[in-house]
This record gives C-alpha cells, structure tokens and sequence, in this order.
C-alpha cells in the first residue's frame, strides 16, 4: 500500500477570456455557435453505460429564436427511473472505496478538459440553449465550472486534514465516509456552473447521484456528461435524469437509499420536496441529508469611498444582466421579485464592474 502524502495543487481562478473583436477566442466561439446551430441531434437516456430511448421526446430550442431545433431527448418513464437508481447503487461500492487522491484526479480532469477542448462547447451551449450573452456564458458554464471542480478538490483534501484536537496520551481521529445511498441532484436552467456542481461535488466525497436538470438546460446537460464521461467518471455515479419532475422523483423520493438532496430552485418546490421527504421518513434506512438554495431580496450596499459611476453600472447590471433570472439579481423592497430560479450572487468575483 503506498504511504504517499497526496497534496491537490493550490487553485487559482480561471481567467476570464473577452472575446474581444478579431480575437482567436471570439472566432473560435463563432465558429462552434454556427456548427452547433446548423445541427439537430438526438440526446437519449444513459444508465450505467446503456444507452436506452423512449416512445416520448423532448425539445431543445433556442429560447431568443425558437426556430432553431438543437436537439430532440429521449424522456424517461418510471422503468428507467428504476434502472437509474439499480445502476448507481451497483457503482456505488467501488466509487466509495476508491482512494480521495484518484476521485479528485478525475475531477481535476473535467477542469483542465473544460478549460481546454469543452470551453467553446460548453459556452456556446448555454449561449444557445440558455440564452446567454458570451459574457454571461463564459463567466458561468467556462470559469465558474472549471473553479468548482479546483476548488472543490482542495478544500476535499482540507476536510480530511482535519481533526479533532487530543488531550495528552490521546489520539482523536476523524474518517470521512460516503453515505450509504445515493443523493437527488436538481439543478436550475440559469447556470451550467450550478447544473455541473450540484451532482459533482457529493460525487467528489464518494457518493453516487442521479442528477435531474431542468428540462430548459437539457442541452448544455448533455454537454456536461460527455465531458464527465471522457474525464473518466465511472459509469453509474452520476445519472443524468431526463424527464418530468412528476415522473422521476416519486421512486426516488420514496426509496429506502434515498439518502440526500442537493437542489436549486423555486422555493415552492423545495417546499413540496421536503414536504414529500417527511411524509416517506419511516421508509428511509438513515436519515436524509437536505440542502437547497432557493430565492431571496437582495440590497445593495455601497461605501462612501466607493466610485459613484462603478455602482451604477453595477446597480443596473445586477438588476438587468440575464433578463434578472437570477435570484441574485439586485432589487428593491418595493420592486417585483426577479425572475427565474436562485443562482450565484450578481456581486461575486466575476459580475463586478
């Protein structure tokens, strides 16, 4: 057994490229856009490495021109929903006992994959399928995604050095373990940042997910699984969920390994899931773990140092930047509250001025 000390790099956060005209950046982008565009293709349902179809499908359009067809998906029936929750738990030993340094490797991977050959990809999938700016797209599905999956990875080696303190002729240690289930990931339609984090960073601990996003996000989703697949993620840890809400979650809200969920979303629908969580408690082998970010007001402060002409830009982007579908999006108590499900602040690193 190797007694190597494995330390995951410090990250750094990716830079944001600018697109700026004539650059090689903005005519590599445009040339994927016109690629991606001219193309209709076919995203079918994958479980443990199977590829399966439906009678039923789904479309994927262009929201600012629904004339543009980007993909026909295969939607799940409570068969497959089935079969998904068999395939995770069939991973799940194996990904569990696999050592932390190899599952971060593989995750570090999808970072260094999404900085490079994905990053077009990715972008111009949410460009198109999302209705983001390139702006917009290389702040959230580029930069955002590549620093979770760093991050994530680092701050995973922190919480295993960590332990707790030993009184003298003591020993206190401190083992993480995955759960012995598998975790409900439901992801939002305005970020692909939060649509490859949510299923990836319990995977990262060593849990199984199956990972259900928005059927308005079904197209950058696909995106996000080729490049988990080609990262090298096993078959099984993570499953993407095509379908309706109605269709997927009662078996899974209702199975005795259910044992997490990760959501960001309406309120209204947190609401009604951990309604059905409690309603099943008694079926459950443990306890489930429940963790949701769902929508708020938010306010502004500025300091009276601050430059009057950077607030105002910022006011004005954090309130109109993406059409406000972010629960981040900057408002004012007597304003309508702003549309669409919660994502990350408007004032993070990479919205300011």
């Amino acid at each position: 057994m190797s007694n190597e000390t494995f330390t995951i790099p410090k990250p750094r956060n990716e830079p944001v490229k600018e697109y700026r005209p004539g650059s090689p950046e903005k005519k590599a982008l445009k040339a994927k856009l016109e690629e991606m565009k001219s193309k209709t293709i076919e995203i079918p349902i994958i479980i443990g490495g199977k590829v399966y179809k439906s009678n039923k499908l789904g479309e994927c359009r262009c929201p600012h021109d629904r004339k543009v067809l980007l993909a026909k998906y295969h939607l799940m029936e409570t068969k497959h929903v089935r079969l998904a929750i068999q395939a995770a738990l069939k991973a799940r030993k194996q990904w569990a006992d696999m050592p932390w340094n190899a599952r971060a490797a593989i995750f570090l991977k999808m970072a260094d994959l999404l900085a490079g050959p994905y990053r077009d990809t990715l972008n111009a999938a949410t460009m198109l399928g999302q209705s983001k700016t390139v702006h917009q797209a290389e702040i959230d599905a580029a930069c955002e995604l590549i620093d979770f999956f760093r991050f994530n990875a680092y701050y995973m080696q922190r919480i295993f050095e960590d332990h707790p303190d030993s009184a003298p002729g003591m020993w206190n240690r401190l083992e993480y373990r995955p759960l012995e289930g598998f975790i409900y990931a439901i992801t939002p339609f305005n970020f692909t940042s939060i649509a490859g984090n949510l299923p990836t960073a319990p995977a990262m601990m060593g849990d199984v997910v199956l990972w259900k996003c928005a059927s308005s996000s079904v197209y950058s989703a696909h995106f996000l699984r080729e490049l988990f697949h080609e990262a090298g993620l096993p078959d099984g840890v993570i499953t993407l969920m095509l379908g309706s809400g109605g269709v997927i979650s009662p078996p899974i809200l209702t199975h005795p390994y259910f044992n997490g969920i990760h959501f960001t979303g309406s309120t209204s629908t947190f609401n009604g899931l951990w309604r059905e969580i409690v309603n099943n408690i008694e079926k459950y082998r443990t306890y489930p773990r429940i963790v949701g970010e769902t929508g708020g007001k938010d306010f502004i402060i500025a300091h009276p140092s601050a430059d009057p002409i950077a607030v105002s830009v910022g006011i004005i982007r954090g309130a109109f930047e993406y059409q406000g579908q972010k629960c981040s999006a900057a408002s004012g108590p007597t304003s309508p509250s702003p549309c669409g499900p919660p994502s990350r602040s408007t004032w993070s690193r990479r919205s300011r001025p």
